[in-house]
Order: structure tokens, then C-alpha cells, then sequence
């Protein structure tokens, strides 16, 4: 039997309830659904990538079939090297499409053998993004209701 193995990457800077939605999501379509944290330097993130693979473990440790890994450099070769010919993206909304279009396209030119799926997290995370969560963090507000409870808990105690 073959298994359907997807890969739903990002920075997970940090990891949101949406994030969360889009992999139980992916889960339920796929056999084994590695979250692929991207080192992802020229993005400058706020938590070390020690710290952001910390974060997605604890958010996700109660859903079976799911791995999380870290890489650098190209997606299509962590999709290789994890025997993925799927990579799931999440859209919120409108605006996310044509970023994520020219990245699907960028990665079927790469590897034809790789299809991208785009899910879309439910009303109530649609919302959410790392961005939004960061920038309320630094300014001290409150963030508990945007990420999973553990999550909160690590970031507080960094």
C-alpha cells in the first residue's frame, strides 16, 4: 500500500491556531503529514528555529501521524528527500492566493512530479497570521486566544 505523505511547510513564527487548523486538516487527507519549519533567514524571524520547532511539537503532539522536521533551502528537495509528492498550503484569503500561486508554479517547475493543495482554515482562524501575532506580542497584548495554550506558555517563558 502506497501512503499519501504530504508536507505543509512554513516558518511557524510562531506557530497560530490556524497553522493548527490547516494541519489536522491536511491529517485527515493525508496518511502522514510532516510540518516542515523553514530556517528561512530572509525572513528574519523572531524565535530561533530551535524555539519554533519546539513550539509546533507542543502544539501538535496530540495528533497522531504528524512529524516535524526543519530545513533549509529548497521545499521541493525536503519533499524529495521525505518521499512527498504533496506540499498543503494554507489560504486565509484572497490576498493570499497570488503570493501562493507563483509559489506553486515556482515549485512545479522545479519538480512536475509535486502538486501543491491549498486548504482554508476555518471563519473563526481566518484571521490569524504569525505577522499579527508577532506584532501583538511585542507590544504586550494579548495573544492566548491566537495560539495553541502551550504555545502561549513557551513563548512567556522564553
Amino acid at each position: 500500500m502506497c501512503k499519501k505523505i504530504a508536507i505543509y511547510p512554513g516558518t511557524f513564527d510562531p506557530i497560530t491556531n490556524g497553522h493548527v487548523d490547516i494541519i489536522k486538516r491536511a491529517r485527515a487527507v493525508f496518511d502522514k503529514v510532516y510540518v516542515a519549519i523553514a530556517q528561512s533567514e530572509t525572513k528574519k524571524p523572531m524565535f530561533t528555529l530551535e524555539d519554533r520547532v519546539k513550539m509546533v511539537k507542543l502544539a501538535t503532539k496530540d495528533i497522531g501521524n504528524i512529524e516535524v522536521i526543519s530545513f533549509c533551502g529548497l521545499l521541493v528537495d525536503c519533499c524529495r528527500k521525505n518521499n512527498s509528492q504533496t506540499i498543503v498550503r494554507g489560504l486565509r484569503a484572497v490576498s493570499d492566493f497570488e503570493y501562493e500561486l507563483q509559489i506553486g508554479y515556482a515549485n512545479a517547475s522545479l519538480d512536475k512530479e509535486i502538486d501543491t493543495i491549498y486548504l482554508m482554515p476555518s471563519l473563526e482562524n481566518a484571521f490569524i497570521s504569525s505577522t499579527v501575532v508577532r506584532d501583538i506580542f511585542r507590544h504586550k497584548g494579548k495573544i492566548s486566544h491566537l495560539i495553541p495554550k502551550e504555545v502561549n506558555a513557551y513563548v512567556h517563558n522564553i
